[in-house]
């Protein structure tokens, strides 16, 4: 990543050749890497404890007087209050006090990992402090021209038609490392370069993205593993999440968090733009449910083929949630994804604060992700046509009204309870209508009348005689189409349940 290879390092310094440093003792008996610490300062002090004025990644500069001669001096001591002080190394300035570094001073330094080097008599400090400082101006220039220019690419590729994706893209590139952006669902919509994460680390960022997003608030945050970082911000204003920013990097210097911010702010743009057509894509696709409900599926098969592409093909299962809020929001999300990756294999729309779904009969499996996903009940209609949507929709919102909690009902469950059991649920005229279907459809096909031969019959008490009197026909004709209707229906009409079956669905059923 661009934003520390560049920093001024204590190997820089002692490389410059005009201060004629020298390492005291070989780079070898070292701790790796202590000869690339960034330094961000340089001071001189002769103080005994010199700490209280030090910060940390500092390199300290002395002439050795706190030393006296003659005694011995704890070494040890001193060296130790720099190295708990963050003291990046130390430089001995030779010949100004004593001829060479004290060797107690070199012995203490090296026991404590400490970088000593020598500053020669003809090197003032004050030319190693200006070319440390005039790296360390360099290097804050460099990255000042290098965010400037990433915003400038940044920009540019904000222009393009695939705006947002080209602008993660730049991102990114510039910061040489995985970028990864999340809808408001928590799915990983775009990422650059794709496939780069492992497994254990997709999994985890997407279960922080998931607990981010479930807080609601706008904020930065961090995931960290013994293999990975990442940083995270949070796309939308607070309340209204629209998404997350995951970037593969635990953290940034000024000038990569002033890139992030400003890709931040165009994606937050974007995405404020693409709720705007969300809206007007919801209220389209709201207008097709309508269509479909009022029998008229051809006006919503040509919006669909006009603007997404076919519709599922039939028959189709319907289905509805009880979903609300924010999650709402984030389940139509989720939904639009699915519908791009499907191709006409799945169709949502809202009606009457209802999220409505239509998949093919036979993908019906592939719902059983949202009430998982989002802690709502699902109703689920029977396979039927498009001509019977409105049915189809009834169905599933009285499946959905017995769901006890999150999760799937099948309307089949529902009408297998039986018809009086829905009455509690406010459902008994649908579930009395799927009762009837089977007589009713035979009827129509086969020119028969045996759901009135059963009202007449249930008139009259289960009496063949009286039925066949009100009907004006012969009492074997009764029961010939009694058995008939039994053997649609699939009942033994000799039981009192299945009467009051029959009975309850020929009045809600009307």
């Amino acid at each position: 990543m661009v934003a520390r290879d560049a920093d001024p390092t204590l190997r820089a310094l002692i490389g410059r050749g005009e201060l004629r440093l020298r390492l005291a003792g070989a780079e070898a008996d070292l701790p790796p890497g202590a000869l690339d610490r960034a330094t961000r300062w340089v001071h001189s002090s002769d103080l005994d404890d010199p700490t209280p004025f030090l910060a940390e990644d500092l390199v300290l500069l002395t002439t050795g007087t706190q030393f006296p001669t003659g005694i011995r001096y704890p070494f040890d001591a001193y060296v130790g209050r720099l190295v708990d002080r963050g003291v990046a190394a130390l430089g001995f300035g030779t010949e100004v006090v004593r001829d060479g570094i004290p060797p107690g001073l070199a012995v203490a330094c090296r026991r404590a990992n400490l970088p000593l080097f020598e500053v020669p008599y003809s090197t003032p400090f004050i030319a190693v402090a200006r070319a440390n400082a005039e790296a360390v101006a360099a290097q804050a220039y460099a990255r000042r021209s290098w965010a400037l220019s990433a915003q400038r690419a940044i920009a540019l590729a904000a222009l393009r038609p695939d705006g947002l994706d080209a602008t993660i893209a730049e991102l990114a590139r510039q910061l040489d490392t995985w970028v990864g952006m999340y809808d408001a669902a928590g799915e990983l919509v775009r990422e650059h370069p794709a496939g780069a994460l492992s497994e254990g680390a997709a999994g985890a960022l997407r279960a922080e993205v998931g607990a981010v997003l479930r807080r609601g608030a706008r904020a930065g945050s961090s995931l960290r593993s013994d293999s990975d970082a990442f940083t995270l911000q949070t796309l939308g204003r607070g309340g209204e999440l629209r998404g997350v920013l995951a970037i593969a990097a635990g953290e940034l210097d000024r000038a990569g968090r002033d890139v992030v911010t400003a890709v931040i702010a165009m994606a937050g743009l974007a995405l404020e733009q693409h709720q705007r057509l969300s809206r007007a894509r919801k209220a389209l696709r709201s207008g097709m449910v309508r269509s479909m409900l009022a029998g008229d599926p051809g006006l919503a098969r040509q919006i669909s083929r006009d603007v997404w592409g076919a519709l599922p093909p039939a028959p189709v299962v319907v289905a509805v949630t009880d979903a609300a809020g924010r999650r709402t929001d984030a389940l139509l999300d989720l939904l639009e994804l699915r519908a791009e990756e499907r191709h006409g294999g799945l169709f949502f729309g809202s009606v009457d604060d209802d999220v409505v779904i239509v998949v093919p009969a036979s993908a019906a499996p592939v719902l059983e992700e949202f009430p998982e996903r989002f802690d709502v009940r699902l109703g689920l209609s029977e396979p039927a046509p498009y001509a019977e949507f409105a049915r189809a929709l009834d169905q599933a919102r009285a499946a959905r009204g017995r769901a006890s909690g999150p999760g799937i009902v099948r309307f089949e469950e529902v009408q297998s309870r039986g018809i009086l059991s829905a009455l509690s649920a406010g459902q008994a005229s649908t579930v009395a209508a799927a009762y009837l279907d089977p007589l009713r459809e035979h009827d129509r096909s086969h020119g028969a009348r045996l759901e009135e031969t059963l009202r007449a019959w249930v008139v009259a008490d289960g009496s063949n005689d009286a039925a066949a009197t009100a009907l004006g026909v012969h009492r074997h004709t009764v029961r010939t189409r009694l058995a008939a209707a039994e053997r649609i229906l699939g009942v033994d009409l000799s039981s009192f349940a299945a009467r009051a079956e029959l009975w309850a669905a020929l009045h809600l059923g009307r």
